[in-house]
């Protein structure tokens, strides 16, 4: 499974970096961005930057999408 962030979308809120702190970041622009395997992808960032993860991490990357207040978590089967 693989999953993005909209930066245009985001509101900088946390709630994914709290639910899933090894998949999602928020940088000092104020927006999140995935990870994977530590390494952030925020250049370009958007759909361009998708970052795997693992299945362990399927329902805490669902409850990040579900609780974001900006809708700008897209999750992606390969």
């Amino acid at each position: 499974m693989k999953v993005w962030i909209d930066q245009d979308l985001c509101t900088g809120d946390g709630l994914c970096e709290e639910i899933a702190p090894d998949v999602f970041t928020l940088l000092d622009d104020g927006l999140a961005y995935v990870v994977e395997d530590g390494n952030v992808m925020s250049d370009p960032g958007g759909a361009e930057a998708l970052a795997n993860f693992s299945d362990s991490q399927l329902d805490a990357v669902i409850e990040s999408a579900e609780e974001c207040p900006g809708e700008c978590i897209y999750i992606e089967a390969e």
